[in-house]
């Protein structure tokens, strides 16, 4: 998977053949017909509330896809001037430093796999020295 260059319909076929959901039942739920859920596999992007539709029907969080291409590609510069920004806004903040179970694996797998190096991946990621050595210990990953 690709998550710095995310095609959410190729994605959401790719679920849709894991799952085996009948195209009959998803163009019910979505309110389409055939040809449409064709078009959304070979659309690159969605409006949020089809999104959260296809993750209603598929139980699976595809937003969760978007935050975690948040966590590994955004700026950390960036993020930390937005979050020390004083707004009175009533959405909520996010720390950008939290790391889903997927992040630690993707990561891991890229140095598994040597498609990375340990300083690679802490300079491309943003990813602390130590929190990466403490994912490497808690794998075994250390003498791999």
């Amino acid at each position: 998977m690709d998550l710095k260059h995310l095609h959410i319909g190729s994605m959401i076929k790719e679920m849709v053949t894991k799952s085996g959901i009948e195209i009959h039942r998803i163009c019910k739920f979505l309110n389409c017909n055939e040809e449409d859920v064709i078009k959304m596999y070979e659309s690159p992007t969605f409006d949020t509330e089809v999104l959260l539709r296809w993750s209603k029907v598929l139980q699976y969080d595809f937003f969760r896809l978007y935050s975690q291409h948040l966590i590994l590609y955004s700026p950390q510069s960036s993020m930390n001037y937005i979050q020390k920004k004083k707004t009175d806004n009533l959405l909520p903040a996010f720390r950008k430093s939290l790391y889903t179970k997927e992040i630690v694996e993707f990561v891991l797998h890229k140095i598994r796999k040597g498609e990375m190096t340990k300083s690679s991946v802490i300079s491309e990621y943003k990813i602390p020295k130590s929190t990466l050595y403490k994912w490497l210990h808690k794998y075994d990953m250390m003498n791999k």
